[in-house]
């Protein structure tokens, strides 16, 4: 199959290259990037969300970063909407759609058959005073307790994830993650491509990557977003970075704990994408240092793969069939 016929997906943890390589793959392509990362769809949420500058994008168009102001809610279903508008506008003009990000709930509300539960405003509030009285950890408990599985996937630091989560088992008396279809797209044939390191050096990476970040004015551009309401925003003051320099600001922590929190998290975030994205049969795996990993990615994209592990396989061993 033509590589102008297919939908191309680059995923991965972050902090592993993904956005290089598809800006790498659009330019060979002559396509355009739309972003499924959670974060990066806020105006001013620059060095935290590692956007690609402008300078780096080479020309190339990327679709749905700097769309929101801090103040309006991220919902992944306003979300999906937008993006598969993205990818029938791509389609429209002939250009190749290069979806890329880390957040596999983004990814598969674009290609997969999701249907997000409608909400119940009571009984959200119910459960948002529940996070109130007794604490994250605490309702991620009683979360655990109803739905194991969804409680796996949903970091307990996460309160709008969790009091969702028991949102939707109440609404609709099955499982949080029952709403979970297939792996299956509905958008037409993917080429899906996933990037892959070792634990051990993903670690060091990223603890490189937020030193990097302190050292290109974190601090100062959370402090910036913070004189325009970051603190009282209900979905980007949450985000990996910006509530532990939010809390730094406020006195909870102090810079070197903001720093080290940042880093934990931002490591146990990519462990759970790792385990998110391997249990999809679709993705070829690359080393993301691997010679010519355009080259190679491009390949993938012009001749799909199949029989590919549903699990991630170590970095350094065959890439899948083709």
């Amino acid at each position: 199959m033509a590589a102008g016929d297919r939908l191309v997906v680059i995923v991965g943890p972050t902090g592993v290259g993904k956005s290089d390589l598809a800006v790498a793959v659009a330019e060979r392509l002559g396509g355009e990037i739309v972003s499924t990362d959670a974060y990066q769809i806020y105006r001013g949420m620059d060095i935290g969300t590692a956007k690609t500058p402008e300078a780096d994008r080479r020309g190339v168009a990327h679709h749905l970063i700097d769309v929101l102001d801090l103040g309006q809610t991220a919902s992944v279903a306003q979300f999906q909407a937008d993006a598969r508008a993205a990818l029938t506008d791509c389609r429209a003009r002939g250009v190749v759609p290069v979806v890329v990000g880390g957040s596999s709930l983004y990814v598969r509300a674009v290609i997969d058959d999701l249907d997000f539960p409608g909400t119940e405003p009571q009984v959200r509030a119910r459960w948002a005073a529940r996070l109130e009285e007794i604490g994250t950890e605490a309702l991620h408990a009683e979360l655990a307790a109803r739905d194991p599985e969804a409680a796996g996937h949903i970091l307990p630091s996460n309160g709008r994830r969790i009091v969702r989560a028991l949102e939707v088992i109440e609404l609709t008396g099955r499982p949080f993650r029952a709403t979970m279809p297939p792996h299956e797209s509905v958008v037409g044939p993917v080429a899906m491509i996933g990037l892959r390191v070792d634990r051990e050096r993903l670690d060091t990476r990223l603890a490189t990557r937020v030193e990097a970040m302190w050292q290109a004015g974190f601090v100062d551009e959370v402090r910036a977003l913070a004189g325009r309401g970051l603190a009282e925003a209900p979905t980007a003051s949450r985000a990996l970075g910006y509530a532990q320099v939010l809390d730094f600001l406020a006195g909870r922590l102090t810079e070197d704990e903001a720093k080290a929190q940042t880093i934990s998290t931002t490591q146990q975030f990519a462990r759970r994408q790792m385990r998110l994205f391997g249990k999809d049969p679709r993705i070829v795996w690359l080393d993301h240092d691997a010679p010519d990993l355009t080259g190679r990615a491009l390949a993938v994209i012009a001749e799909p793969c199949s029989g590919v592990s549903t699990s991630i396989p170590a970095a350094g061993t065959s890439w899948g069939k083709c």
